[in-house]
């Protein structure tokens, strides 16, 4: 069979369909669905990212940046929800290409989302060890910083050296603790998310609520600031301007990532048909309001250039005077439910891509155990939870969200791709939902995610090439002559 094999859409169907030990249990209502996508949304976008992408990049246009992010997400989103209705079965966008534009692309896109799951986990980890510790402190209770900080840093773009410290231990154990609840259970995991959700969408919203009062105007004039020149007096791309609101696009789109977490639990919705489409847009929707009212609110509390630290909420709340100081406490709490939330979704995004491509043939059969009580991919998901412990543990890992970020756009792009590709060649398949605006919407979404591609730094470029180098060398030796559609053909 060739690499541009695609898997017939009737096998997926009945796979989607498939009982027994083997098959996923199916326990997510769309409301689990949508808190599933406002837990992996809202994390170190609005507690982190809002106040550095607008102190580095777009001044108080931030929230432009915001808009034109979540405009390229509610392209995406659509064609997801699209063939999320259509294919209600695990594995996301690898699933997807695989059904539209073959085995090679699949793939790539499979591999592609190895880099959004697993390493936005660790991350994500390693800025909750951050607000942890913090919280530990307001408490009185200081750990040793050999335990709470990682043993490498890097040098320029790629040169590690020794920091004196352990180990992240915090990150570690979080990263632990949520492997063995998605284990045991989606359910119980999903009880735990929208606790989570309730307590962290509720503190943003009393921080918008009452920052909103003691916000001054002056703060955001001018509300696109001018791009900054250089000692030659040449523009400096990406630093203010309408070039510094298209790369804090970029770099915020990390925010944004994490909505497509939603169509990964497919074959674990009760009525996936219906739910999934839900699930995807309304998480979408909720967070781009959230993100933008946020971001109006904290460059409207103090002067942008002062949030640039790694904790611009308690920099702007600070702003505000003793009126908000007892927010700030709240707001700890807040980071460290949302962003235990985050990892736990990623954790739980990236076994099933796993077990997805497991299931074809392109992994190992390890990777597709399912637990014969619990009913979770519990090898693959321990694997994953290992891995990602040991970067958050070892590694700075914020060097890695541009990477992130680039996978999940080309991830998106192929999607969107793939609508165009079956509407044109199988439109008369049964489509529960339908993207509005085709091909408009399509185009639209391959356009804008391919732009803020193009504008994230070269070095995330060589990264990615060198990351999709080791998984077709694997693709090559492995998953080509393991192939269940390859074999079927021969």
């Amino acid at each position: 069979m060739s690499i541009w094999s695609k898997k017939p859409l009737a096998l997926l169907m009945q796979e989607a369909s498939g009982e027994g030990e083997h098959a996923l249990k199916r326990s997510l209502t769309a409301m689990n669905l949508t808190l599933l996508g406002v837990g992996a949304i809202i994390g170190a976008g609005i507690f982190v990212l809002t106040g550095t992408a607008a102190a580095q990049h777009a001044g108080p246009a931030i929230v432009i940046s915001f808009l034109i992010a979540g405009l390229g997400c509610a392209f995406a989103g659509l064609c997801y929800a699209e063939f999320a209705s259509m294919i209600p079965i695990a594995g996301s966008a690898y699933t997807y290409g695989y059904a539209t534009l073959g085995e090679l692309l699949a793939w790539i896109i499979g591999w592609d989302l190895i880099l959004e799951y697993l390493f936005a986990a660790s991350t994500v980890a390693v800025g909750w060890s951050g607000y942890f510790v913090q919280l530990l402190n307001d408490l009185g209770i200081a750990l040793p910083s050999a335990l709470t900080s990682a043993p490498f840093a890097v040098e320029g773009t790629h040169t590690l050296v020794r920091t004196g410290a352990i180990v992240n231990l915090p990150a570690v154990l979080l990263v632990l603790a949520m492997t063995a609840l998605l284990v045991v259970g989606i359910r119980e995991s999903a009880k735990l998310n929208n606790a989570i959700v309730y307590l962290k969408v509720a503190i943003v919203l009393l921080v918008i609520g009452f920052g909103a009062f003691y916000v001054n105007t002056a703060n955001w004039s001018p509300f696109i600031p001018p791009q900054l020149t250089d000692a030659s007096g040449a523009l400096v791309p990406g630093k203010f301007g309408w070039s510094g609101i298209f790369a804090g696009a970029g770099v915020i789109f990390f925010a944004y990532i994490g909505f497509d977490a939603v169509s990964t639990a497919a074959q674990e919705a009760k009525n996936p048909q219906r739910d999934l489409p839900i699930g995807i847009l309304a998480s979408l929707a909720i967070c781009t309001v959230l993100y933008i009212a946020m971001a109006l609110v904290m460059t409207g509390l103090v002067p942008f250039p002062q949030l640039d630290v790694a904790e611009p909420v308690y920099v702007a709340l600070d702003a505000a005077g003793p009126s908000l100081a007892w927010l700030k406490y709240f707001t700890t709490i807040g980071a460290v439910a949302g962003l235990a939330s985050v990892v736990l979704v990623m954790l739980m995004g990236q076994p099933r891509i796993f077990y997805a491509m497991s299931r074809d043939g392109l992994l190992p059969q390890v990777f597709g155990r399912v637990h014969p009580t619990f009913q979770t991919p519990w090898l693959a998901t321990i694997i994953t939870g290992v891995c990602a412990a040991v970067l958050a543990g070892l590694f700075p890992i914020g060097l890695l969200g541009h990477l992130v970020s680039i996978g999940t756009l080309f991830a998106f792009v192929i999607v969107c791709a793939g609508v165009l590709v079956l509407r044109y060649r199988s439109p008369e398949l049964k489509r529960p939902f339908r993207t509005p605006l085709v091909p408009f919407v399509p185009l639209a979404g391959i356009g804008v995610c391919s732009w803020l591609m193009y504008n994230l730094p070269g070095d995330t470029w060589w990264r990615l090439a060198i990351w999709m180098g080791i998984g077709l060398a694997i693709y090559v030796f492995y998953g080509r002559t393991h192939s269940k559609l390859g074999c079927a053909g021969e």
